[in-house]
């Protein structure tokens, strides 16, 4: 496949710009349909929604608030209604604007003010729902509502309608994401062309994934939040996905393979680990659907679509751009160095060999390290408490954030978030008093009945984030309306948020059980060993305990929350460890495979633990290190996308990257697979008869597996010698076939020389290991003479 889109780059280009752009005029054509439909069957606020609902239907558009405040005198006094009720007349009538209730007209006016007089407001219902507002009508709103004021008469406006006039414009984070993305691209390549290579297959990748997203938001229910995570995910992995190829592709290149060759073998090898990593990011995103909570199942489609489409683009439309620059993937200086020095040897070099192999002399050193930064960032998640952010959480120079404030001044932290008792018949008066009379309650009124149905406003003392607010729904809920002889529910959107946090709290094991479970199967089954999957699910939980660590101390303990400009502190997003948790086990598992699979290719060869592991790390840590700085950059980026969970969920995935990628891809994994030794490929030999076989690495060549009674068809000779030119006595010389197989083994002579036999023409790897020098394996390619191939071998104490 990789051949024919190299081969047809033109082909390939044009369907993919022409169903790029097809979705794109299909999906400008037909509009967005995204619906949030959020259900927690079973729950108290879920039967108080239901019996509202029948007694009470809701008003069709949503409500927002003015909230204005005077330094001195009181808003009665008539300079101040002078200024603010012409506003308000003024909103009134405009097109949009269903109703606006002040404190200056009506009955109810007077509750309006606060018990000093200084604070008032004002409530605004539009016509449509906040999503539905055209931002015109809502910037009109806040500029004809601000523009009353004056020195000594503050004016802020709240609610989800004007939380839209705040939001940064469309794709700023994205476009961040790819320019921070594009730096770090180039100084890795140090290309232009190869540089443009990943962002353009992220490009194409998360284009059509959002623009398949909103097709199906008409036959399907898809929440809002889905484009954005979406985005987030696609843009990560399709960038990643294009890295590692291209990366291969390269190095392919600078050893003196023909460009279209390199290619094949690149997608051969890094685009079946990509595949495979693909694979494991959907069944990780997948796992969200065993929450049962309908809110995620959109969430689910959007990003595995993205994704899929990211993987598609990767192994399909990247080799045709291969096609179309040629050598030009490669700089100017590396081309030049390539024509006058001719292909550069096989071997690690640089930091990551450095490291890798400092890694094996002092395992247990660097293990104990990582671990002990681990464990200290996870402390924090000990305290973790699942809640919800609502304005209140908004960056302090907000017009929301102020206005919450001013509310929660004049009237009372827990005016932001009263709780709603629904009640069907029973004496509504007895239960209105005892209300009032539990610990925790500023206030409690009974609005007029309908249908049998009476709704109590119950105002909290505390805020609705606060800890006191989730122990009065429970009093409410276990000791006041169970006393109440009358059928009564407990509801409004703070007692929601309580059921959501405490129905994903209870499902949160099943889930995080599933996608490890899943993951390790995977793992299982694509490197034949038990341990290899069982390091990398406890790893997993690692990486998840530490971030959310992280997450802990900077959102809901305030660290560095002012110096980052979001907002303030609050508990964790209730629905944002399922999504997060999707996310990074997805994405951890991408980094696994492509460590583990190189080390799996090595060990396959040459049987040597040791090498495999350091050879592993040592050819894959930059490149994972380089792609998981490309994800922190994509994901930081996305605390410009004026979304506080947005915000939250790209700090964490960020940290979660970084610590995954810096310390326990590039540090614990390495150290403890060298401790391990060889039980690392352990798998019983009766389970090895009955998993199947799915190859991450190529499939050996069928011409290996010739039958050894016909002889050998040529032979590949030559000579063992050191980097002085020495011949090397006693060497093992071994040839395996491309999938691990071993066909000859020698040993070389006193004048280092060797001959190994070759079943069939193809291509082999051949294998040098002796004593004080470090092993050295290469590929071979054999047509039907025979092949001369000197092999040199490096002594162990100048690699170290």
């Amino acid at each position: 496949m990789a051949r024919w889109c190299y081969r047809h780059r033109l082909v390939v280009l044009l369907v993919w710009v022409g169903a790029l752009f097809g979705l794109g005029f299909s999906a400008s054509t037909a509009g967005t349909d995204y619906a949030n439909v959020f259900s927690l069957p079973d729950t108290d606020s879920k039967k108080a929604y239901d019996l509202m609902e029948k007694a009470f239907p809701a008003r069709a558009g949503d409500t927002d608030t003015v909230v204005w405040k005077v330094d001195e005198g009181s808003v009665r006094d008539q300079d101040v209604r002078s200024r603010i009720q012409p506003a308000l007349d003024e909103i009134a009538k405009m097109k949009g604007v269903g109703q606006v209730a002040g404190p200056y007209s009506g009955d109810g006016g007077a509750t309006q003010i606060s018990g000093d007089g200084r604070i008032a407001y004002a409530q605004i219902t539009f016509t449509e729902q906040a999503n539905a507002v055209p931002k015109e009508l809502v910037q009109d709103v806040v500029d004809t509502a601000q523009g009353a004021e004056r020195d000594g008469l503050e004016v802020e406006l709240g609610g989800q309608a004007i939380m839209r006039v705040q939001e940064p414009p469309t794709g700023l984070a994205e476009m961040v994401g790819l320019g921070a993305a594009a730096v770090v691209l180039f100084l890795a390549f140090g290309s232009l062309f190869a540089m443009l290579l990943p962002l353009a297959i992220a490009i194409f990748g998360v284009g059509m994934g959002l623009f398949g997203t909103q097709l199906l938001s008409h036959v399907t229910d898809i929440p809002d939040l889905a484009p954005l995570l979406s985005s987030l995910i696609g843009l990560g992995v399709g960038i990643d996905y294009a890295l590692f190829i291209v990366t291969r592709h390269r190095k392919g290149v600078l050893r003196g393979l023909d460009p279209e060759e390199s290619a094949v073998t690149a997608l051969n090898t890094s685009g079946r680990a990509v595949l495979f990593a693909g694979g494991t990011v959907c069944i990780a995103l997948a796992g969200m659907l065993v929450t049962n909570l309908r809110f995620l199942d959109g969430v689910v489609i959007g990003t595995s679509l993205t994704v899929v489409l990211s993987v598609l683009a990767a192994t399909t439309l990247l080799p045709a751009l291969l096609g179309f620059l040629g050598g030009r993937v490669l700089s100017r200086k590396q081309r030049r160095r390539l024509e006058a020095t001719g292909p550069e040897p096989e071997k690690a070099s640089g930091p990551a060999a450095r490291w890798s192999a400092g890694v094996q002399r002092r395992p247990r050193t660097i293990a104990a390290l990582a671990f002990v930064v681990m464990a200290v960032l996870a402390l924090p998640v000990l305290s973790l408490r699942l809640g919800a952010t609502d304005q209140g959480n908004d960056d302090a120079a907000t017009t929301t954030r102020k206005a919450y404030d001013l509310l929660a001044e004049g009237f009372g932290p827990g005016f932001n978030g009263p709780l709603q008792v629904v009640v069907q018949g029973g004496d509504t008066t007895a239960l209105v008093k005892s209300i009032e009379d539990t610990p925790g309650v500023a206030q409690a009124a009974a609005l007029p009945p309908a249908q049998g149905v009476t709704v109590i406003q119950v105002v909290p003392t505390t805020s609705p984030q606060s800890e006191e607010t989730d122990t009065l729904i429970d009093r409410l809920r276990d000791d006041v309306v169970a006393k109440a002889g009358a059928e009564a529910h407990v509801g409004g959107v703070t007692a929601v948020s309580k059921d959501f946090a405490t129905v994903t709290g209870d499902r949160l094991p099943l889930f995080v059980a599933t996608i490890i479970g899943l993951g390790f199967l995977l793992l299982l089954v694509a490197f034949r060993s038990l341990v290899v999957p069982l390091t990398a699910a406890v790893m997993n939980l690692i990486a998840a305990a530490a971030s959310f660590g992280v997450l802990v101390a900077i959102f809901q303990w305030g660290w560095g929350l002012e110096l980052l400009g979001l907002g303030k502190e609050g508990p964790i997003n209730a629905f944002l460890p399922v999504i997060m948790l999707s996310l990074l086990f997805g994405l951890s598992m991408d980094y696994q495979v492509f460590l583990v699979s190189r080390m799996h290719e090595e060990w396959v060869h040459t049987r040597d633990n040791a090498r495999a592991v350091r050879v592993g790390l040592a050819e894959t840590g930059r490149v994972i290190n380089s792609a998981a700085l490309i994800m922190v950059c994509v994901f930081l980026a996305f605390v410009l996308s004026g979304d506080a969970g947005a915000a939250m969920a790209g700090v964490g995935l960020a940290a979660a990257v970084a610590l995954d990628a810096f310390i326990l891809r590039t540090a614990l994994v390495p150290a403890a697979m060298h401790l391990l030794g060889d039980s690392n490929w352990w798998l019983p030999g009766w389970l090895e008869k009955r998993l199947p076989h799915l190859a991450v690495e190529p499939k050996e060549e069928a011409a290996a597996s010739a039958a050894a009674g016909e002889g050998p068809s040529s032979v590949v000779h030559g000579f063992v010698r050191d980097t002085a030119g020495d011949p090397v006595e006693g060497a093992a010389v071994t040839l395996r076939s491309m999938g691990g197989r071993e066909l000859d083994r020698v040993t070389s002579l006193a004048d280092g020389s060797y001959i190994v036999s070759v079943p069939a023409p193809g291509t082999y790897l051949l294998a040098a290991t002796a004593e004080t020098y470090d092993s050295r394996a290469r590929q071979v390619t054999v047509a039907g003479e025979p092949l001369v191939y000197d092999v040199e071998l490096t002594e162990m104490s100048e690699v170290n």
